[in-house]
C-alpha cells in the first residue's frame, strides 16, 4: 500500500489547516485497515493524534486535540482527511499517515510538515 500526504504549511495560532492522505495498490480491500494520522515534533517521539476505524463510523483522538482536529476518511476514494482548527504552537510537527491492516502491517507516507507560528 501506497500512502502520500498533503496539505500542511505554515499558519498562524488560531488557524486551520486540512491535511489530505491518499492511499494505493490496495491488495486487500481498503475495509481491512484502519486508518490513523501520527505527528512528530522535534526532539520528540512520535505520537498518535487521531484515529478513525475501517468503516469510518467510530474515532479517536489524543486528549490535546480533541475538539480541535477532525479525522474522516472516504472509503469511496481511499482517502483520508485531518481537519485541524483553532491550531497552536505546539502542533508544529510532520504530520504521517498510517494505515494498519487487521492483520498487523502498518503503511507510512513520507509525513508533511505543519508549522504555526506568528
Amino acid at each position: 500500500v501506497q500512502v502520500v500526504e498533503s496539505g500542511g504549511g505554515l499558519v498562524q495560532p488560531g488557524g486551520s489547516l486540512r491535511l489530505s492522505c491518499a492511499a494505493s495498490g490496495f491488495t486487500f480491500s481498503p475495509l481491512n485497515y484502519d486508518m490513523n494520522w501520527y505527528r512528530q515534533a522535534p526532539g520528540k517521539e512520535r505520537e498518535l493524534v487521531a484515529s478513525v476505524n475501517s468503516a469510518g463510523d467510530r474515532t479517536t483522538y489524543a486528549d490535546s486535540v480533541k475538539g480541535r482536529f477532525t479525522i474522516s476518511r472516504d472509503n469511496s476514494k481511499n482517502t483520508m482527511a485531518l481537519q485541524m482548527n483553532n491550531l497552536k504552537s505546539e502542533d508544529t510537527a510532520v504530520y504521517y499517515c498510517n494505515l494498519r491492516s487487521k492483520w498487523g502491517s502498518n503503511s507510512w507516507g513520507q509525513g508533511t510538515q505543519v508549522t504555526v507560528s506568528s
